[in-house]
């Protein structure tokens, strides 16, 4: 039992768990989807249940200001600036991207709740990870000079904090299952920094929970990500000790990055297509670069067996929506939308 760690309780909690009946009568499975993306801060996603443990520490640490680094369009930046405003904290959102040459989407919401927006292009021969610290490095130091006392948060809040975020949620779900008679449900979460899909993996486990888990990557690892994830695994259990009880071996990871597309918040017609279709069938609407991508993935597994005919899947919706309005996705959208536009 982890969560002897507090938080600010700012959520509100649980999300629900929806079925689809369209889309489990065509896919042969059941099918649910628990909306993390109802979240009730900054437009919603599931970087929020991570942000109410980074909160308290940062309170208790006496921070004036919240620092965090993403993408260009970090939906993780967009829910910090988010949590920034509500609770009188400044923001910083440092990134190694170019500027999309326009204020839009994410970047359009942090500028709107008040968060500093930092793009510094890719340098050649220099890795993202070296350039990023620098980066963090030389704007933590700028900050504190203008008298702020800096709290930094990583990538996707996945760090051994973050993952309680997902504990917690892994708990909320199994006691929801097991309400909904779905006793021995498949989750399936998008992965992308890991700490969703940690912090499931061990509330799950570590709690006795009958739910299995599946990760989705939307972009590719450099190693193996049961190995990777597996690191990650090992960090946590350090930091947390004898409350971690089970015994853990990078088999027990199912995670698969058979559905990356070969890179990050890369567009794809075929992801976007799977938007479409999920909203024409269901009205609820998937992002081109997380919850897309996973669907996406989710249905191939589902038609090459690897998920079996008849089998119950709570799909974990992890926000994003404003990454539609990202200005490559948006333009892919509107090109293959334009047909059913009839102008007078």
């Amino acid at each position: 039992m982890l969560l002897h760690h507090e938080k600010v309780d700012f959520l509100h909690l649980p999300t629900p768990i929806e079925y689809l009946p369209t889309l489990s009568e065509e896919l042969g499975i059941r099918l649910y989807i628990k909306r993390d993306d109802l979240t009730n801060l900054g437009v919603g996603g599931n970087k929020l249940r991570k942000l109410q443990y980074f909160l308290y520490d940062a309170q208790q640490k006496g921070a004036t200001m919240l620092l965090t680094v993403g993408g260009a369009q970090t939906n993780h930046g967009r829910l910090t600036a988010a949590v920034a405003a509500k609770y009188g904290l400044r923001c910083a959102i440092c990134c190694v991207d170019r500027y999309p040459n326009e204020v839009s989407a994410n970047i359009l919401l942090d500028r709107i709740m008040g968060a500093d927006v930092i793009l510094e292009a890719p340098k050649e021969g220099v890795p993202e990870s070296q350039q990023l610290a620098a980066l963090v490095e030389r704007m933590t130091k700028k900050y504190e000079a203008q008298g702020e006392k800096v709290y930094y948060i990583p990538v996707g809040g996945s760090n051994e904090l973050g993952i309680l975020g997902y504990y917690e949620c892994a708990m909320e779900l199994t006691h929801q299952a097991e309400e909904m008679d779905l006793k021995d449900a498949r989750v399936v979460t998008t992965v992308g920094s890991m700490g969703t899909y940690l912090g499931l993996f061990c509330g799950l486990k570590n709690e006795g929970s009958p739910l299995s888990l599946t990760g989705v990557c939307i972009s590719p690892w450099s190693d193996d990500p049961q190995e990777h994830v597996m690191k990650y695994y090992n960090r946590v259990k350090e930091f947390y000790g004898d409350d971690l009880t089970m015994t853990v071996t990078p088999s027990d990871f199912d995670v698969t990055q058979e559905y990356t597309w070969g890179a990050y918040n890369n567009p794809v017609r075929e992801v976007r297509d799977m938007v479409c279709h999920v909203a024409r069938k269901e009205a609820i609407i998937l992002d081109p670069c997380y919850t897309g991508k996973t669907f996406y993935g989710m249905v191939q597994m589902i038609k090459k067996g690897k998920i079996r005919q008849g089998e119950t899947v709570i799909f974990l919706h992890t926000g994003g929506l404003p990454g539609i309005n990202t200005p490559f996705h948006r333009l892919g959208f509107e090109a293959d939308l334009i047909d059913g536009v009839t102008v007078l």
